[in-house]
């Protein structure tokens, strides 16, 4: 399930289509005149909304981030405990290479991109907050009693760095492939972390209450984006 089409010549339907466009060739292989070309509309229009390329790719890495950390959120509510939540945002990590394919893969293309971002931009400071989500699901975990003590920094970027290539095997439109591969990551990662195992086949479960939820979540943070200003 992805957003609902805009008109042409709005800057969302630029920045989908831009998005797509670096999903499928990539940054350097995406330029404005392919943009313009397939939507009817002048790149001096894509300058009006976005400046330059780069300004574009920084509003889909934000944009990306903004939705992930929504839909964390969302997540982490819905659940009562850490390993819970943990589990529902490593399902989360996998099902966004089905139901929003194209803005996962353009981002993780280009991950190693954006890690070469200013320390100050608001892209690297979304991630940064992402990252710190998972250090506080982490230390709660522990502190409950749930998890074994680990080195949490080391581990939370672990945990996001996990599904980053996913875009590189994944192979869509298999029906319950995105459940089972985020079951197996579900199992590796909590297998590592549980004192207690005996939850894991619940947490892990592919057909389960855990992803069932997650999956009404999903849609629902996908067709709500927050949109960024025009540049």
């Amino acid at each position: 399930m992805g957003r609902r089409a805009a008109e042409p010549g709005k800057s969302g339907a630029i920045l989908d289509t831009f998005t797509r466009h670096v999903a499928e060739k990539g940054y350097d292989g995406t330029s404005f005149s392919g943009v313009a070309n397939e939507l009817g509309i002048s790149q001096g229009l894509i300058v009006h909304h976005y400046g330059t390329k780069a300004r574009l790719l920084e509003a889909l890495h934000i944009s990306y981030m903004r939705q992930r950390i929504d839909e964390a959120e969302r997540i982490m509510s819905a659940f009562p405990t850490p390993s819970e939540q943990l589990a529902g945002l490593l399902h989360a990590s996998i099902l966004y290479q089905v139901v929003d394919r194209n803005r996962t893969v353009a981002f993780q293309r280009e991950v190693a991109r954006f890690a070469q971002q200013e320390e100050n931009s608001e892209g690297r400071k979304l991630r940064r907050h992402y990252i710190g989500m998972l250090h506080g699901l982490l230390d709660a975990g522990i502190a409950a009693g749930e998890f074994r003590p680990v080195d949490i920094g080391i581990r939370s970027l672990l945990i996001f760095g996990a599904a980053q290539w996913a875009w590189t095997w994944f192979e869509p439109g298999r029906r319950g492939a995105a459940e089972r591969v985020g079951a197996e990551l579900v199992d590796l990662t909590l297998g590592s972390l549980l004192i207690d195992r005996t939850s894991l086949p619940h947490l892990s479960d592919p057909a389960g209450p855990l992803v069932a939820t997650v999956i009404k979540i999903i849609p629902a943070a996908v067709g709500a984006p927050k949109e960024l200003p025009d540049g």
